[in-house]
């Protein structure tokens, strides 16, 4: 391992420094290496890399777009404003095949179409990109990723000589669609997505928007042709260097968001109907409903409006999760609330009727599997305007009767 090190060292070094005697052969080809799905929830999307072989000069490495460094200060902190900067990384090819073949991950390659001068300038460019100063940069998960990287550096490498032609079968789709097709909707994964990505993501993406994907990097890869010579396709030979073996997923639908958010939303409703029969409030279940609500909608303002994170903007999910329930909740602990506050639950119930029409008409799509939480809360604000219109009534009556 040390040694491999020292020669990987000894060959950037030679290859910034002494860019002549570094040059690719013509025997040299550039590769864009595709990695299927993963199971974790970060790996869902897939990875893109390039290959650098040349078997004259005996290189064959892989430069990838994405990496990060746990060890960054405030690691936490910076990802979740947004500013957190990621890396491109470099490995042996051989590393980088067997760490993905070990995770059971289709590799695919496509060999470009370049000339010598244009593989000579993107290797270049990417040594030029490693080195320590220039490494870092401002990940964005739509517009700067592992993938649209690999799209960037052939633009550039090749002077926007390029035509991405939709490839055959392709649909326009939006952002969030984009993202359910590689994560269930009865996923944890889904559910946070949906929560914290605003609606800024519901429109459809231009094809070319539609490369954030590693696997439509590949699939516009496939059908691309060069501007000043149509006839020449960018890539000259896909092919499978590996196929992940097909294993059965297993799925435990009982604790899947859908089931869990069934069974709080049964309960929340079984207790409004023992409330509404027995002409009585549970105070406790209030308190826990308006302190999630709360708490969840403060999270989504934050990501709002403190943070760098464009998918989090006009996030609608503040229509449920609506943060001044937070300073409501003394009113929730009171025999007798305020007379104001049948109003704020009036003007909840607004709200859901607001977020009923985002959603039909398609201004956001939200959490499929929160579907049985919204219809139980829903049901609960109804309820309490309802048992304090009641209350109320109640007392405007026994204080006539008084002499």
């Amino acid at each position: 391992m040390c040694k491999k090190l020292l020669v990987l060292i000894v060959l950037l070094l030679t290859a910034t420094v002494q860019g002549q005697q570094n040059r690719l052969s013509p025997e040299a080809e550039i590769s864009v290496l595709t990695v299927g799905p993963g199971t974790a929830l970060n790996d869902a999307f897939g990875h893109s890399a390039f290959r650098i072989k040349d078997p004259i000069k005996g290189i064959d490495l892989v430069f990838n777009y994405g990496v990060y460094d746990f060890q960054t200060p405030h690691f936490y902190l910076k990802f979740a404003q947004g500013k957190l900067n990621y890396l491109i990384g470099l490995d042996y090819y051989e590393d980088f095949y067997e760490s993905y073949v070990s995770q059971n991950r289709t590799i695919k390659a496509q060999v470009l179409n370049l000339s010598p001068s244009e593989k000579q300038g993107l290797f270049a460019y990417l040594l030029h990109n490693y080195k320590p100063e220039n490494r870092a940069y401002l990940y964005e998960f739509f517009f700067d990723n592992c993938a649209t990287r690999i799209r960037d550096v052939v633009e550039e490498t090749t002077q926007n000589d390029i035509t991405f032609n939709p490839p055959d079968g392709f649909k326009a789709k939006t952002f969030r669609q984009l993202i359910h097709d590689h994560v269930s909707l009865n996923s944890w994964g889904a559910v946070g997505i949906d929560v914290a990505l605003g609606s800024v993501i519901d429109r459809k993406a231009s094809p070319y928007e539609h490369m954030f994907l590693p696997e439509n990097i590949y699939r516009f890869f496939n059908t691309a042709t060069m501007a000043s010579n149509p006839d020449k396709p960018l890539v000259k030979q896909p092919r499978v260097l590996f196929e992940k073996l097909e294993v059965t997923p297993s799925h435990n639908f009982f604790t899947s968001p859908l089931f869990v958010f069934g069974l709080i939303g049964l309960l929340i409703l079984f207790i409004t109907y023992k409330d509404f029969k027995n002409t009585r409030r549970t105070p406790w279940i209030d308190v826990v409903l308006f302190s999630l609500t709360g708490v969840i909608g403060v999270f989504i303002l934050l990501l709002w409006f403190a943070t760098d994170h464009t998918g989090t903007h006009q996030n609608y999910n503040v229509l449920w999760a609506f943060a001044l329930n937070l300073l409501v909740i003394p009113q929730l602990i009171k025999t007798k609330p305020a007379k104001w506050f049948q109003k704020y639950l009036k003007f909840l119930i607004i709200l859901w009727c607001l977020l009923t029409l985002h959603w039909i008409i398609g201004v956001q799509v939200f959490a499929v599997a929160l579907i049985p939480l919204f219809v139980a809360i829903a049901c609960r604000y109804v309820f309490l305007v309802d048992f304090y219109a009641r209350m109320e009534t109640r007392d405007n009556s026994e204080s006539g009767t008084q002499p």
